[in-house]
C-alpha cells in the first residue's frame, strides 16, 4: 500500500479521507497516514480518525508519501499546491471513487485528482492536473477540463466543451454542448450556460450572465 496524506483537513478534506478508504474496501491501494493544514488550531487534532500531523512543511518529513489536495477553492487550492511544490518534489495522487462511472480507458485523468460518488465521465475526455468532480455531477463525450478546475456536486457538463484553468462550476450548473468557460471563470450555483463566457468572471444566472469581472489567479 502507499502512503497518503490529505492536504487539507476541511469538509472536503473529510470527504476525500471517505473516498480513499472506499477505494480500499475495493482494493487496498492507500496507507492514510493524516492531513496536514496550515491552521495552527487543528495542529495535532484527530479528525474522523485521522491526525493532522503539521502544516504543510510537513511535506519535508514524508518525501515518498504521496499528496492530494482536498481544497474546494481552485483559486487557494492552486496557491498551495504551488507552495508545496517550492517546498519538496512531492507525488501527486488521483483519487477516483469506485461509485464513479467511467471509461478509464479514454479518458485522461491528470495528477491530483478528486473524483467523487456517483460522477457520471463518459468518453475521450481530458481532465487535467489537481481537478475535484464532486459527487453525482456529470462529463460529456470530448470534454476538456484544464487544471485546477473545480466542479461542485451536481453539476452537468456537456459534450465537446471546455472548462479552462483555474474554472469553478458551482453546485448544479450547467453548460450547453460546444461552448467554452474562460480561465478563473466561477459559475455560480444553479446557472446555465448558453453561451461562451470570457475568462476571469464570475456569472449567475438563467442563462448565465457575467455579474463581476477579477483579477486573473492561475
Amino acid at each position: 500500500m502507499k502512503d497518503l496524506i490529505i492536504i487539507g483537513s476541511g469538509g472536503l478534506g473529510r470527504e476525500t479521507v471517505w473516498t480513499a478508504e472506499r477505494i480500499n474496501s475495493v482494493c487496498p491501494e492507500w496507507n492514510i497516514l493524516g492531513f496536514i493544514d496550515d491552521n495552527i488550531q487543528v495542529q495535532g487534532h484527530i479528525i474522523d480518525g485521522y491526525k493532522v500531523i503539521g502544516t504543510t512543511a510537513a511535506v519535508e518529513k514524508y518525501p515518498d508519501a504521496y499528496y492530494v489536495c482536498a481544497i474546494g477553492s481552485a483559486r487557494i487550492r492552486k496557491i498551495v499546491v504551488d507552495k508545496i511544490r517550492s517546498i519538496a518534489p512531492v507525488k501527486f495522487a488521483t483519487l477516483i471513487d469506485p461509485g464513479c462511472v467511467c471509461c478509464k480507458e479514454r479518458i485522461r485523468f491528470g495528477e491530483g485528482c478528486i473524483i467523487c460518488a456517483n460522477t457520471y465521465i463518459t468518453l475521450d475526455i481530458k481532465i487535467g492536473d489537481h481537478v475535484y468532480i464532486g459527487g453525482n455531477a456529470t462529463v460529456g463525450h470530448d470534454a476538456v477540463i484544464g487544471d485546477f478546475v473545480t466542479i461542485y456536486p451536481g453539476a452537468n457538463v456537456s459534450g465537446s466543451t471546455l472548462i479552462a484553468n483555474g474554472c469553478e462550476m458551482g453546485t448544479g450548473s450547467r453548460i450547453i454542448q460546444g461552448l467554452s468557460v474562460g480561465n478563473n471563470t466561477i459559475v455560480g450555483a444553479g446557472a446555465v450556460v448558453v453561451r461562451n463566457l470570457p475568462p476571469d468572471c464570475t456569472a449567475v444566472g438563467v442563462p448565465a450572465k457575467p455579474i463581476r469581472m477579477h483579477t486573473k489567479n492561475i
